[in-house]
């Protein structure tokens, strides 16, 4: 959780760069942003909006490995931003490549997700398509920013050079819901490297995920192995878990719906482990971008 005062400092250091990425955004006149309902595609959307107007849209693609609360949300943010929004079926699952989940299932699952925006974006004839990929991305394993050079996506978080912390101090003060928002990927990354991605697992790892939200859980992931579900909590809100009553809740929930055995992991949640586990390297950052250019403010 960032204070005030780093949020204040963070905004004041990152102002520059704000400003580049806006007034790159009014040069394109146009744009589709692939939006989530993320912390980044958000800010992206917000910016995008008090830039271009209605010559903005929003995209979000819906499919299995989307939890109805994230479709649900991204429904509402878009609306509170003001945002042109159009919502379309995604079926990434359809795809064997993407469906026997090698350590770039997100190439595929991208490809699908930036087919279904440049056929929009053609469509409305607007000027470009964003993403949310930000600075700090370079340093994590993300092999859909291929697809998104491939597509020529432009990043405009990236390109600008701002980070997490900052998109996430800019959105707090931009009055965004999502600035605290606790990092989200698709349901699919619960699965192991090597274990089939299907429909009926990726429903029942979004119920799993949905009881737990119920119980007021913000930071976690179920991790799905056959019959386990080995959960994956924030170190704040680990200690709820000593209550006989919360494990009770959670052990009958989760057997409902399909699982043996429910295990709490011994080391809290974060990100990137399931990459660790599976030898994914991370890689070094290159600050390389495709699409337009603009200018890194240090």
């Amino acid at each position: 959780m960032l204070s005030p005062e780093r949020i204040q400092s963070l905004c004041e250091s990152s102002r520059p760069k704000l400003e580049a990425m806006r007034a790159a955004l009014r040069a394109q006149g146009s744009a589709l942003v692939a939006f989530s309902g993320g912390v980044d595609s958000t800010f992206v959307l917000k910016v995008a909006v008090e830039e271009l107007g209605e010559r903005a849209l929003a995209l979000t693609a819906l499919s299995a490995s989307v939890a109805p609360e994230e479709a649900q949300e991204a429904r509402e943010l878009a609306e509170r931003i003001g945002a042109r929004h159009v919502v379309v079926g995604s079926n990434e699952l359809a795809n064997p490549q993407y469906a026997a989940n090698p350590t770039n299932r997100c190439y595929f699952c991208k490809t699908e997700l930036y087919d279904l925006c440049e056929a929009r974006r053609k469509e409305l004839g607007l000027a470009v398509v964003l993403d949310g990929f930000n600075a700090d991305d370079f340093k994590d394993h993300r092999p859909g920013h291929k697809a998104a050079q491939e597509h020529k996506v432009v990043s405009p978080l990236a390109q600008a050079g701002l980070t997490k912390e900052e998109i996430r101090a800019w959105s707090q003060s931009l009055g965004l819901p999502t600035w605290d928002k606790p990092q989200m990927a698709c349901l699919a990354s619960r699965i192991p490297y090597g274990t089939a991605v299907t429909r009926d697992r990726l429903l029942q790892i979004a119920a799993a995920e949905s009881e737990l939200r119920k119980l007021g859980f913000r930071q976690f992931r179920v991790r799905y192995h056959q019959e386990v579900a080995r959960l994956e909590v924030a170190a704040e809100e680990y200690e709820r878990f000593l209550a006989v009553d919360v494990r009770q809740k959670v052990n009958a929930a989760f057997l409902a719906l399909g699982f043996k055995f429910v295990a709490l992991d011994l080391e809290p949640f974060r990100s990137g482990r399931m990459n660790e586990a599976a030898g994914v390297a991370r890689p070094a950052a290159s600050g390389k971008t495709e699409g337009f250019s603009l200018p890194v403010v240090s």
